[in-house]
């Protein structure tokens, strides 16, 4: 994973986490399920890059 897109998806994951917490805090469903959708958006984006990596250190 880049060091570009590792700084991506752990800005889009915090970002979700503070979106959500906000939600708590003003009782906005809305905002609290925006805030988790965009961890999961970074989780996947994680999850590819990491992907990405193992196939790239399989085929060196």
């Amino acid at each position: 994973m880049g060091l570009d897109d590792k700084a991506k998806a752990a800005a889009k994951n915090l970002e979700g986490k503070t979106q959500e917490a906000v939600g708590k805090m003003t009782d906005n469903k809305e905002n609290q399920a925006k805030g988790k959708a965009k961890q999961v958006e970074a989780e996947a984006r994680k999850a590819g890059e990491n992907a990405k990596d193992g196939v790239k250190d399989a085929i060196d």
